[in-house]
C-alpha cells in the first residue's frame, strides 16, 4: 500500500488498550477483507466514515466469519461455534452499534445472533449513508455523476430479507437525481443467483444462468451505471456484464463507491 492510498482505520484492540470506546463498530465482512474487488468498497466506506469524523473502529484480525455460510449450508453446529466466538469478542469490548456493508453479515448479526446472546443495534450502511445525507452531513449536490443514468439492483438479504428498499434509492437519487427502475424491482426483484449458491457451484440444467437473466433486466434500461449493495451481487452482476461484452457501456458500482466518488474522497 502506498502513502497515497493508505487510510487510517482505527482498530478496536488498540482503542480498548487506551481505555477508549467507540460509537460504531464497522463489521467489514469476509468479502471486504479478502475479495480484491470488494476491498475497494470497504475502503470507500471507511473514507466516508473518516470524512464524517465518526467515532468508529474495526475488529481487524479479531473479526471472523459471522457463520452465515455455515448456517445456510445446514451446519448449525459450525454456525454456533463461529457466532459464539464473535459474540464473546463483541461483548468483551462492550459493542452497542454495528454498521455492516455486507447484507448477509447484517442479516445474521441482526436476526440470528440475539438467540445466542449477541444483542446489538445493527445498521446497514445504506441506512447510515441515507441518514447522513438527510442530516446534511454529506454534500452531494455537485458531483461528477450528474446527467448520467443509473439503475439499482435490490440484494435479497437487504430487500426481501430485511425490507430495506428506500434508503439505497434515496442515496442514488441524491447523486443521480433519479433511479431507472427495472421491471423486476423491490420485493419482486430477481435474485443475482448467489443466494441460491449459483456463485459457488456448476450450473444447473436450463437455458440460462440467473445472473445473465438479471443483467438482461439491467441492459434493458440502457443506463450508464448499475448500483449494487452486496458483495455477492457485485460479483454475479459484473460477471453478467462481462458475459454480454458490455464493460464499456455499463459500470457496476457499490453505493459506498458512488458516494465516495461523488465526494471526491
Amino acid at each position: 500500500m502506498t502513502t497515497d492510498t493508505k487510510i487510517d482505520i482505527p482498530v478496536m484492540a488498540d482503542l480498548a488498550a487506551e481505555g477508549k470506546q467507540v460509537d460504531y463498530l464497522y463489521w467489514v465482512g469476509c468479502a471486504g477483507a479478502y475479495d480484491l474487488r470488494y476491498q475497494k468498497v470497504a475502503r470507500s466506506f471507511a473514507k466516508i466514515l473518516n470524512h464524517l469524523k465518526i467515532n468508529y473502529a474495526v475488529l481487524g484480525t479479531e473479526e471472523s466469519c459471522t457463520g452465515d455460510a455455515a448456517k445456510r449450508a445446514g451446519n448449525e453446529m459450525l454456525f454456533q461455534m463461529q457466532a459464539m466466538q464473535n459474540i464473546e469478542i463483541l461483548n468483551g469490548y462492550g459493542i452497542k452499534k454495528i454498521v455492516c456493508t455486507c447484507p448477509h453479515c447484517y442479516n445474521t448479526l441482526k436476526n440470528e445472533y440475539p438467540d445466542l446472546g449477541g444483542n446489538y443495534e445493527l445498521i446497514n450502511y445504506t441506512e447510515f449513508l441515507d441518514e447522513q445525507i438527510q442530516l446534511g452531513n454529506l454534500k452531494l449536490d455537485s458531483n461528477p455523476f450528474l446527467n448520467q443514468s443509473i439503475t439499482y439492483h435490490d440484494p435479497c438479504y437487504l430487500g426481501r430479507g430485511n425490507k430495506i428498499y428506500d434508503a439505497p434509492r434515496n442515496i442514488v437519487k441524491a447523486v443521480y437525481g433519479e433511479v431507472k427502475e427495472m421491471k423486476r424491482c423491490k420485493s419482486s426483484a430477481l435474485c443475482c443467483g448467489a443466494g441460491g449458491a449459483q456463485m459457488f457451484k456448476d450450473a444447473e440444467k436450463g437455458d440460462k444462468e440467473v445472473n445473465i437473466e438479471r443483467i438482461e433486466d439491467v441492459l434493458e434500461q440502457k443506463v450508464d451505471k448499475l448500483a449494487t449493495a452486496c458483495p455477492f451481487c457485485m460479483t454475479m452482476l459484473t460477471d453478467g456484464i462481462k458475459f454480454k461484452n458490455k464493460e464499456d457501456e455499463v459500470e457496476n458500482l457499490d453505493l459506498a463507491e458512488i458516494v465516495a466518488q461523488a465526494l471526491d474522497l
